[in-house]
């Protein structure tokens, strides 16, 4: 065949061939993230991965009590081994000695007193990490041991353990009648363990001292810029001499970053003048970083013949641990979302958040939110079970709708479609029940190596309805800002918000897509050089900072448009972006945005701040919430009645989102969600006697992996938009962390009959005896 027969069939299979797919571009496609490939193939740079020139690792000293009085501290032997650049105290910290999320009321370096097991004592620069092991070790710390304070209920008695006293913060929400009654009344007291962030990828970071005296941490940070000023403070420097670097960040359920490493990090590095890095081990990030609040919850709840709730009476105590951290706004959210998704006409709750000598609790998915879930929703099945009303249909009868009221006596103004979420659970088909045959004995709680029997397995249908709120609360100043840049037919966004897995980088680039119609579209790594974003929780950049984005992007819209639409005569408003083509109404201008650009530089900048609210009254009442997401599950748990052993099913959710920005990522994170929360239910327990952390690892702090992970169907998406919300969307990964371990908790209690009054649950409580 000669080469223009060749050519000339080459062609025309082309011509015959199905045109490729187009890729995914825009807001309502799943378009994959940029950093995807790089992460699968192991490549992407994370903080633990960072070398400098001239590089001393750093190891920090830490109290193995949860309450001493520090007689003295030697560091002699440790400065005097080999290869050992720099030892730092609380005598060495030239500014703040305190620091705090929600308050600075912890030390960088315990100095008089110790109040929790992993406080820091002292940090060692080395040349080598094991030398700067063995330096940390040979501190000499001399401690007169105290007995600690670990029950909650006893820290209201007991001696200061802190100069603001035990006290963090006590909320009283009262509303409606004190004295109203329903025909019948349920009564209960639930226990929330302490569960662990345990974020996958090792916490480190490098400091490195610049020439101005100053110093630049590169931190797999969430919130940069309150970093920023927290070193700032502590190192006595002015904020523009710190800069904070963000690092790839592997895996952030919270505000998962420790500053308990990082400021003696950044003061070892102004110490030696030279770059210093340290990776924490996994006990030291389970002795370092705060985690979800143990919860002590009694309730009592009043409801009519019918099973409508009359009166909701509860005592919500957090323990806070050591420092107060965020515990004053996870126990707002407790005592606000106290009586759920609910219709409730009275309602009075107390709550408390206590200093003990426990491990620091603090920013957690769904703080407060989760715990209280738990509690009220076992009350829900109490009533149903004392009425002989079916559990799905007394949570209907009393269901929150848009315009309802909360106990806090803010009005509900975003789509709350709660009953329309549990009839979506509540009708979806039930999974098959498993067969007494050996080749599915792996079907049977326990696996095929179990040592239950199939005749013992019980199967239990259970639900869970929860909420919880978005961005700040209570006068939280909510703001972001991002800048757009279009050049050569390159878009590029700078935005201070820090991607965590929750797809915010992904979202900025479907927004500038959307908008601008240019298909290449970058998102500039993130450093406090940027105006602020703050950090990445609740939904915070989904809202505020994909606000801020999608402003900026029509400001350079209107950039692109405003010649055209001068020529033309016409307003921009009359011209559309499809496709990389701008048309008008009329259709007499077509032209794509490539020639539009005609090699134009456009940028703009943009801020977004949701509208303000208040911080609760003495009497628990304000508008204090932006905005709601709400979520229901329908959990299906087989337990083996002997052992106590559960396997979860299947979890049916449904869930309004406002708005589905990316299916794919939506999906992604609503099942990722889920999957903790069957940790939480069932076996993420921190434990810690005496308030010291034992096994502090992942073999003794039990992660559900691919294996306990249930069938999770997503029945129903709800997509009534948010009207105040940009592009109407809502927070989705949080609420089903929420939501699915009390739905867990509610199947066992089917299946077994047991009260579940504790998570995670024991095996102990699934046994069904004759007695029980």
């Amino acid at each position: 065949m000669s080469n223009e027969a060749a050519t000339a069939q080459a062609a025309q299979a082309a011509e015959a061939a199905p045109a490729p797919e187009p890729l995914p571009h825009g807001l309502g496609a799943s378009l994959p993230p940029a950093d995807a490939r790089a992460k699968t193939e192991g490549t992407f740079p994370y903080a633990a991965d960072l070398w400098a020139e001239g590089l001393l690792w750093a190891a920090v000293l830490r109290s193995p009590h949860p309450h001493a009085r520090i007689v003295s501290i030697d560091t002699s032997h440790a400065r005097e081994m080999p290869g050992v650049r720099a030892v730092v105290t609380h005598e060495d910290v030239p500014g703040s000695p305190l620091h705090g999320r929600g308050k600075a009321d912890r030390p960088v370096f315990a100095s008089e007193v110790v109040r929790h097991h992993g406080e820091p004592i002292a940090a060692v620069a080395a040349d080598h990490p094991d030398t700067a092991r063995m330096a940390a070790a040979a501190v000499i710390v001399e401690y007169e041991v105290l007995d600690p304070v670990t029950d909650p209920e006893q820290a209201f008695e007991a001696e200061p353990l802190h100069p603001d006293g035990n006290l963090i913060r006590h909320i009283p929400l009262r509303h409606g009648d004190p004295e109203a009654a329903g025909e019948i009344v349920v009564e209960g007291l639930y226990r929330i363990g302490r569960q662990d962030p345990a974020p996958i990828g090792a916490e480190a970071g490098l400091a490195v001292p610049r020439p101005d005296g100053g110093v630049e941490l590169y931190l797999a940070s969430t919130d940069p810029h309150a970093d920023r000023d927290t070193a700032a403070a502590a190192f006595g420097l002015e904020p523009e001499r710190v800069k904070v670097v963000v690092t790839g960040v592997p895996g952030a359920t919270a505000d998962r970053e420790d500053q308990s490493f990082q400021l003696p990090l950044g003061l070892l590095a102004l110490r030696t003048g030279c770059p210093v890095k340290l990776a924490a081990t996994r006990e030291e990030s389970f002795l370092g970083h705060t985690h979800r609040h143990p919860t002590l919850l009694r309730y009592r709840h009043h409801a009519d013949a019918e099973g409508r709730l009359v009166k909701v009476e509860a005592q919500i105590l957090l323990d806070a641990g050591a420092y107060a951290d965020t515990s004053a706004d996870a126990l707002a959210a407790a005592v606000a979302f106290a009586c759920g998704p609910y219709v409730v006409p009275n309602a009075f709750i107390e709550g408390w958040a206590v200093r003990t000598n426990n491990p620091p609790s603090g920013h957690v998915r769904g703080e407060g939110a989760m715990q209280v879930c738990a509690a009220y929703e076992a009350q829900m099945d109490k009533i149903a079970k004392k009425l002989g009303i079916d559990p799905a249909e007394v949570r209907l009868r009393n269901a929150m709708a848009t315009g309802d009221v909360l106990p806090t006596g803010q009005t509900v103004t975003c789509p709350a479609p709660v009953a329309e979420l549990l009839q979506a659970v509540r009708d979806f088909p039930l999974p098959p029940l498993p067969k007494d045959t050996p080749e599915e004995e792996w079907l049977l709680p326990g696996g095929p190596e179990g040592a239950g029997e199939p005749g013992a397995v019980r199967r239990g249908v259970g639900y869970g309805v929860g909420m919880v709120h978005m961005l700040g609360a209570e006068g939280a100043d909510e703001v972001s800002t991002a800048t757009v840049k279009v050049h050569d037919g390159v878009a590029t966004v700078l935005c201070a918000a820090v991607e965590t897995g929750q797809g915010f980088t992904t979202l900025a680039r479907q927004i500038v897509q959307e908008t601008l119609g240019i298909d290449e579209v970058h998102v500039a790594p993130v450093d406090t050089d940027q105006p602020p974003a703050g950090a990445g929780c609740r939904g915070r950049h989904t809202w505020v900072s994909g606000g801020a984005v999608e402003r900026a992007a029509k400001m350079v819209r209107t950039q692109l448009l405003q010649p055209l639409a001068h020529k033309f005569g016409m307003s921009t408003e009359l011209l559309q972006i499809t496709d990389g083509k701008i048309t008008s109404y009329d259709g007499v201008l077509s032209t794509t945005v490539t020639e539009a650009l005609d090699g134009k530089e456009l940028w703009a900048t943009a801020q977004c701040r949701p509208h303000p609210t208040e911080p609760l009254n003495e009497a628990g009442q304000g508008d204090a919430f932006v905005g709601m997401s709400f979520c229901a599950i329908r959990a299906v748990v087989d337990v083996d009645i002997e052992i106590g052993s559960v396997r979860v099913v299947e979890l049916a959710v449904a869930q309004d989102v406002g708005r589905i920005l990316n299916p794919a990522q939506l999906a992604a994170r609503i099942e990722a969600g889920v999957t903790q929360g069957v940790g939480i239910a069932l076996t993420e327990n921190l434990r810690t006697p005496r308030g010291l952390i034992r096994h502090p690892d992942l073999t003794g702090y039990a992660l559900p992996t691919a294996l306990d992970a249930p069938d999770i169907r997503i029945v129903r998406l709800v997509e009534e938009r948010d009207v105040v919300a940009p592009f109407g969307a809502k927070a989705v990964s949080a609420v089903p962390v929420v939501t699915s371990p009390a739905a867990i908790a509610s199947a066992v209690r089917a299946a077994t009959g047991r009260p579940v009054n504790r998570l995670p649950i024991r095996p102990q409580a699934a046994v069904v005896t004759e007695r029980s």
